[in-house]
């Protein structure tokens, strides 16, 4: 992991289209600024694990309903 220090309106570089700056500090919390393009998705972690933590459970649902499926009798 890197780890780096930054000050109130400085910011960080990701690649060519990412930038993160430090909006305000207030105590033990900081507001970052996000700036990236619109097709990249930004959550908190929290929100990210939920998300793919949903994802999981649709696709594993999705994989029990087609095997359902296919040992119902066919009719003709």
């Amino acid at each position: 992991m890197l780890v780096l220090t930054r000050k109130i309106n400085e910011a960080i570089q990701i690649g060519n289209d990412i930038e993160v700056k430090i909006v305000a500090i207030d105590g033990d919390q900081i507001k970052l600024g996000i700036d990236a393009p619109k097709h990249v998705d930004i959550h908190r972690k929290e929100v990210f694990l939920e998300i793919q933590q949903q994802n999981n459970e649709a696709a594993t649902s999705s994989t029990n309903v087609m095997d359902l499926l296919k040992k119902m009798p066919k009719k003709d």
